[in-house]
């Protein structure tokens, strides 16, 4: 049986006017580096039957589990998937089970069909065992940047999106000194990671990362040096997000977080007010989640925008006949309610992240990276 991981975050996100539950009220026409399309409060839903050419669209799969321990999640997916009339001409939602071997099973069924590309799994086992068994290529939906190459390319929100968005931003505001500070395990050691590779890239001094599990000494050791950093980076959001966070109140050191925030309502946690942290293109993905909300009567999530996005992209290759990897890595990229996106050729995707200010009951946007 494939469980998510905790670096495969599935929490759901809820907007109406809003992004999970918190208002975008001031700063957009100041926000530094905002890239956003021009129709970016609008969103494409994909046309079922839309076609070009007189031989039609190519064929696609979409790969979700329907079925097994996971099945509500797909179940949830599946709505996304469907939203506005999807998923279109050629592409074909196929269940692929909650286990390794049962996505085998589905995808060589789509590829023996005609699939010329699949999108999904969502689970890192099962993407790698896809990956491994099929000749098509396959965009998983998982982050785990581990399973890019081979044909198969990583389409989940990844620990290195998160840390180039928000020291990006941290950047440009001249926060130079940088700390990091994460709970033991996988995920926090990944997101440490990329965080120190582009704070390199970016020109920061990021300070060794502080690995704990409780705040107790964290500004101790955050002051070892004979200085507080100027900006903390807190990305993984557990149970040690908040109490890091209250270690931190009035120490004037900007607070950093990552993606994983978009699941919480920090807005009303003093301890979070003038935070900044990653998130979806607030405009688009807000509303996606007010459709996805009106059709389906839950709250959407990242991990729900990525399947609307992930039929987008597939609905726009097969109509073009570009259902391949040359498709894939073109260089003008991709633009979906998460954000913009551009696929390179070693199965990586680069995306472009919003940057939201913690306020008082609300969110301000403050910038946004492209790609």
């Amino acid at each position: 049986m494939s469980k998510p991981t905790q670096s495969e975050n599935v929490a759901a996100c809820a907007a109406d006017d809003r992004l999970s539950r918190r208002r975008i009220l001031t700063g957009l026409s100041a926000a530094s580096v905002v890239s956003l399309v021009s129709n970016c409060g609008q969103i494409s839903l994909p046309a079922a039957g839309a076609t070009r050419g007189s031989g039609g669209p190519q064929k696609s799969a979409l790969l979700l589990p329907l079925s097994g321990a996971s099945a509500e999640l797909g179940q949830t997916l599946q709505a996304a998937a469907t939203l506005g009339g999807g998923p279109g001409v050629g592409i074909e939602i196929v269940d692929c089970g909650s286990a390794p071997e049962t996505a085998v099973a589905a995808a060589k069924q789509a590829v023996a069909s005609g699939a010329k590309m699949l999108v999904g799994p969502v689970f890192s086992a099962q993407a790698s065992a896809v990956g491994n068994a099929v000749r098509v290529p396959v965009v998983t939906l998982s982050n785990n940047e581990e399973l890019a190459g081979g044909g198969t390319f990583v389409f989940g929100v990844t620990t290195a999106q998160s840390a180039q968005a928000i020291l990006s931003i941290a950047a440009q505001r001249n926060l130079r000194d940088v700390a990091v500070v994460v709970p033991p395990g996988t995920f926090g050691a990944q997101s440490a990671a990329s965080a120190q590779r582009a704070g390199q890239a970016l020109g920061l001094s990021v300070r060794p990362t502080l690995t704990r599990g409780s705040p107790d000494g964290l500004m101790a050791a955050l002051s070892a040096g004979g200085k507080l950093p100027d900006a903390v980076y807190i990305p993984v959001a557990d149970g040690t997000l908040l109490p890091f966070a209250e270690a931190l109140r009035g120490s004037g050191i900007q607070l950093l977080g990552s993606t994983q925030w978009s699941a919480l309502d920090l807005s009303q946690q003093p301890a979070f007010r003038d935070a900044w942290f990653a998130a979806p293109d607030p405009l688009r993905f807000a509303a996606f989640d007010e459709a996805f909300r009106n059709a389906s009567g839950t709250p959407g999530g990242i991990i729900s925008g990525l399947v609307l996005d992930g039929v987008e992209l597939l609905r726009i290759l097969g109509q073009t006949g570009q259902l391949s990897a040359k498709g894939l890595t073109r260089k003008e990229g991709f633009t979906g309610v998460i954000g913009p996106y551009r696929f390179d050729r070693s199965g990586q995707c680069e995306r472009g992240l919003g940057v939201l200010r913690v306020g008082a009951g609300d969110f301000s946007l403050i910038g946004s990276t492209s790609v």
